[in-house]
């Protein structure tokens, strides 16, 4: 008996062919997201649509850096559970070397899928070669804190916000687990298992963002800093950069995030065996109802 599946159906509608944009201004590339709609919610049209905007970057030798911004309100409000554009049982041209996985059956399908989308594209991006820095507004939630952390550099605004709320769901964070490389191990844990918002001004405090800027002032802190960058010589910030990367990587951070990916898809299979969801009866919806409540938003 074979053990693939027939891939699943779902109808997609895209709201936008264009989930991200891409310009070069001299040494800058500016990536945006672009699906203020749903609070630039990334689905894999998106991710791949960064992969490509990131490579383009990373060919241009005219670029010396590179800031990734989300449009409208939000940075991104996280992993797209609920519009229209959800597109997880989709196939992509892949960009690493995993096999696709819409004919997966069970655990195997997610398993599959994020090794390559999330966790494979996050640490793709972080070693690029080139300076990134995040500018964040308002919400970075979950998939939204992964984006943030492989860049370099995070310049928020005063009314942004920081959560991983999945453990709601009964996951034990996300899958680019960077929380105790980010925070101090107690600050990371009140930040993973109770799942509440942390300000811009808090991050600042435990050195996750960089600096704290009014929101019309984002941008041009964000041109500041890249334009500090590119003054300097492109291969001392490569090296530089891996340097430091590599620090990380000599404490753990690499094979914690490996240890990490099990607990985090044991979760999604437990989820599916009990309640016949992998996101234990969560969607867009009840999370952010929820996350508004906790923060005594109406």
């Amino acid at each position: 008996m074979s053990d693939l599946v027939e891939p699943r159906t779902a109808e997609i509608t895209y709201e936008t062919d264009t989930p991200v944009d891409y310009r070069a201004d001299g040494a800058i590339a500016w990536i945006t997201m672009n699906r203020p709609a749903y609070n630039n919610a990334q689905n894999s049209q998106m991710t791949y649509a960064l992969d490509d905007a990131f490579r383009r970057a990373v060919d241009d030798d005219a670029i010396k850096v590179i800031i990734l911004r989300g449009a409208g309100k939000h940075f991104s409000a996280g992993h797209d559970i609920g519009s229209p554009g959800r597109d997880v049982d989709k196939s992509f041209e892949r960009r690493l070397m995993w096999a696709d996985h819409v004919n997966k059956p069970a655990a195997e399908m997610l398993y599959t899928r994020e090794h390559e989308v999330y966790l494979g594209m996050c640490r793709r991006w972080r070693d690029i070669p080139k300076p990134t820095i995040a500018l964040v507004q308002g919400a970075c939630i979950a998939g939204g804190l992964m984006l943030a952390w492989v860049c370099d550099f995070i310049i928020a605004s005063e009314d942004a916000f920081f959560q991983d709320p999945v453990v709601r769901m009964g996951i034990p964070g996300v899958e680019y687990f960077a929380h105790a490389f980010e925070l101090p191990p107690r600050i990371a844990k009140e930040f993973l298992l109770l799942g509440e918002r942390m300000t811009a001004s808090r991050a600042e405090q435990f050195g996750m963002v960089n600096q704290m800027v009014a929101r019309e002032d984002l941008e041009q802190a964000g041109r500041t800093m890249a334009e500090k960058l590119a003054a300097y010589p492109r291969l001392g910030l490569w090296l530089g950069k891996q340097a430091i990367n590599h620090v990380e990587d000599l404490r753990g951070k690499r094979t914690a995030m490996d240890a990490h990916y099990h607990m985090h898809h044991f979760a999604h299979a437990q989820n599916d065996l009990t309640t016949g969801d992998r996101l234990g009866g969560q969607d867009a919806k009840s999370m952010a109802a929820a996350n508004k409540k906790q923060a005594g938003v109406s």
